[in-house]
């Protein structure tokens, strides 16, 4: 350059001008980090009441199994809420059938022709008739027209191959099984077919027979909820002389599990809170913490959790008043510790207790209600501690933005401006040079 001076002079005062901006970038950073960490927080917190909710749910402690003693002959799905706990015995005597039927073999299942005409059913509605015409009448054809017809039976075409020659056959059932759902199956009126068509063989429907407390029950289907309360039974196979045990008893592990859930929410919220108080390092002279170690937001919601823990519950009807009457209590490392057999324990000698003392009223009492409020104090948009500090992180941060834009702004102008003075140096210095060097060239001798 003409002036001597770097050609990068303005970038060289602009990089210095840019400190200020690039330290105030630094705390904004650190600005959002926090805010990130604070909304993991917070996340953490609501985890602890969602996994709450079905702990005062009607089925929150009202869980129970059932069980039996071959599951190949009785099964059954329990209603916990109804079930009443005991021990059962049954004995399936015969199982419940829906009426059916089943036809002469065919060589084939959709070319051999049957004929023209009608098929009448017995029903428990009356007569039904399905109408059968020329153009679709082979075995699937007539099935068809069956399953269209909506005279309360179905139809299908299987193979059995006892008779390899004709191995195809149509099957007709009723839909629903027991002597109210009985169905006769009289001769088939068909003309002019390839080959007759009749029914070979019938099923008549029956009822289920079961022995309970000494007595045979008859059932029209191979379900019951009337047997045992709250159980819905279903009946898989028939076995004569043979007792099959069954119970239904609390479901332990359903239940544990719920409070469990609880436990890991509640310690995953105290142990971030651990972690960010925790020694990460050092500066060279004081340790250094989390980025919201000593936050006072931290103490504030660790107290909260504590205090819900540590204190009785009052006003609710129960002999249980503090949750470390159920194998809920603190450990050495300021987390839960959940023990389960003794909150078995608890819950199987008295399962109202503890229900009761997680329940309270369902609104200002009991150790939910109770945890659920001082939550909700935490992070309540309007004044919760969190939210709070969250309002306060996002204030900074937009005010960093707002003078890193305005310092961007007045850096823009002064960079503009000191382009503009180097360059009219330039142009003089090289103005003054060129000068010099004719000043010089005319100074030289002829």
């Amino acid at each position: 350059m003409a002036s001597g001076l770097p050609p990068n002079i303005v970038d060289q005062l602009m990089d210095a001008e840019r400190i200020p901006v690039k330290q105030m970038e630094a705390k904004k950073t650190q600005e959002e980090d926090k805010l990130k960490l604070v909304s993991e927080l917070e996340g953490k917190v609501n985890d602890i009441t969602k996994n709450l909710s079905e702990l005062t749910s009607t089925r929150g402690f009202a869980d129970k199994k059932f069980i039996s003693g071959d599951t190949n002959v009785i099964d059954g799905q329990v209603d916990p809420q109804s079930a009443v706990p005991g021990d059962y015995a049954m004995e399936v005597v015969q199982l419940a059938q829906k009426p059916g039927a089943l036809s002469n073999g065919f060589p084939d299942k959709n070319e051999t022709q049957i004929g023209v005409g009608y098929i009448k059913f017995e029903t428990p509605d009356g007569t039904k008739e399905v109408y059968i015409n020329g153009a679709n009448s082979t075995l699937e054809g007539v099935a068809k027209q069956i399953n269209s017809a909506g005279v309360g039976l179905t139809a299908q075409v299987i193979e059995d191959r006892k008779d390899k020659e004709n191995p195809f056959r149509l099957m007709v059932s009723g839909l629903s099984a027991g002597d109210d759902n009985q169905v006769t199956f009289p001769k088939i009126y068909l003309l002019d077919g390839d080959q007759d068509m009749y029914f070979e063989q019938s099923r008549e429907a029956k009822n289920a027979k079961v022995k309970i407390n000494g007595f045979e029950i008859e059932l029209p289907d191979n379900k019951s909820t009337d047997l045992i309360p709250g159980v819905t039974l279903d009946l898989k196979a028939a076995a004569p002389g043979r007792e099959i045990r069954m119970s239904v008893k609390e479901n332990l592990e359903v239940i544990s599990g719920k409070i469990k859930s609880f436990v890991d929410a509640y310690n995953a919220a105290l142990e971030f809170i651990q972690k960010q108080s925790k020694i990460q390092g050092s500066d060279g002279k004081n340790p250094r913490l989390g980025p919201l170690g000593g936050d006072g937001m931290l103490r504030t919601v660790e107290n909260s959790l504590r205090r819900i823990v540590l204190n009785p519950q009052l006003g609710v009807e129960t002999p249980i008043r503090r949750i470390g009457e159920l194998g809920i209590e603190f450990n050495r490392n300021g987390t839960l510790n959940f023990n389960q057999d003794k909150f078995n324990k608890v819950l199987n000698a008295n399962p109202q207790g503890v229900a009761a003392f997680f329940r309270g009223d369902g609104f200002s009492t009991g150790f939910v209600s109770t945890l659920k409020r001082e939550i909700g104090n935490l992070v309540n948009g309007q004044f919760g501690t969190i939210a709070n500090r969250k309002k306060g992180l996002q204030d900074k941060i937009n005010q960093a933005n707002t003078r890193i834009e305005n310092k961007e702004r007045q850096l823009e102008r002064k960079e503009e401006s000191l382009r503009k003075k180097f360059a009219d140096l330039e142009q003089k210095m090289s103005d003054l040079n060129a000068q010099q060097a004719r000043v010089a060239a005319m100074a030289k001798p002829a």
